[in-house]
């Protein structure tokens, strides 16, 4: 759907957001972890241990939560012998997002992976831990728009309102995960079978799933598209919030302990080489609160 140019604008236009914007904690929260993990970045280096796959055209490597992107994009020369000085990030992880990021060694693989990610020829699966009620779905597919206005958050729209233009001149853009329950207060899901009946939501308007309950649910999640904190938005619109991740409603504190960040890790690429061809799957290893679910 594209946006129409030729009428004017006025408030009443605009798609109206689905997702309950930002709590007012977040803020002082946010900006107290952004001063930690510039400290936590400046003192960052790169070792063999962080490297999942390495080749003479790319690196991957596992992401530490709570450290920048660009941290481990510069240390990166640092444990290579021979340094090209071309070495660029071909995926970008949250700030507190752990798990598999793509460094290449050229400006011309660089080139052919950001086409595959773009074109979404790279399967990325993430998993995440979540406080809310248990799930009445085995595995789900989550349809909707995304996007933001001039300053605001990043927020769940209609899947109709995709091609809208929004306040400041950005536009509704498609975005679509799948997920798949792990387990459920420790119980893994045993709902496997690929016949398994797969539910499909696309977002027409009605408000986003309540939250409330205190079940920890660990999903798989599928991003089909790749939308900024995209995973993030829709466990928040399914009512699973992220634990820790207080700027979509997840929960701050659990028994007691306050949340470092958020509990979200990209665990897996798979990709067709980018020189080669070969098939390339490339896993990091759960973090301490998945370790015993996956």
């Amino acid at each position: 759907m594209e946006a129409r140019h030729d009428l004017p604008i006025t408030s009443l236009d605009y798609p109206k957001p689905i997702s309950a914007p930002p709590p007012p904690i977040s803020k002082d929260i946010e900006l107290k972890r952004a001063i930690e993990a510039s400290s936590n970045s400046s003192l960052f280096n790169l070792t063999r241990d962080y490297v999942l796959y390495e080749d003479e055209w790319l690196m991957a490597v596992n992401k530490p939560k709570g450290v920048y992107c660009e941290s481990v994009l510069s240390s990166a020369p640092k444990i290579i012998v021979d340094s090209s000085n071309e070495f660029h990030l071909a995926n970008r992880l949250d700030r507190d997002t752990s798990g598999v990021m793509l460094i290449t060694k050229s400006h011309k693989v660089a080139a052919k992976l950001v086409k595959a990610f773009t074109e979404h020829k790279i399967r990325k699966s993430y998993i995440a831990l979540s406080i809310g009620p248990s799930p009445n779905w085995s595995k789900i597919t989550v349809k909707s728009g995304h996007g933001r206005s001039k300053h605001g958050a990043w927020r769940v729209y209609a899947a109709l309102d995709v091609g809208r233009v929004l306040p400041g001149g950005s536009f509704v853009r498609d975005m679509e995960t799948t997920f798949e329950v792990v387990s459920v207060n420790g119980e893994k899901n045993t709902n496997t079978e690929p016949s398994e009946s797969e539910s499909i939501i696309v977002v027409e308007g009605e408000p986003e799933l309540s939250c409330v309950g205190d079940d920890v649910v660990v999903v798989r999640a599928f991003p089909q598209s790749g939308r900024t904190h995209q995973i993030r938005l829709h466990c928040q619109y399914l009512g699973i919030p992220i634990r820790g991740d207080v700027k979509y409603h997840g929960m701050y504190e659990w028994n007691g302990r306050a949340s470092e960040g958020h509990e979200l890790h990209a665990e897996s690429l798979s990709l067709d080489h980018p020189v080669t061809g070969d098939p390339l799957v490339i896993q990091a290893p759960p973090p301490c609160w998945a370790a015993g679910d996956v």
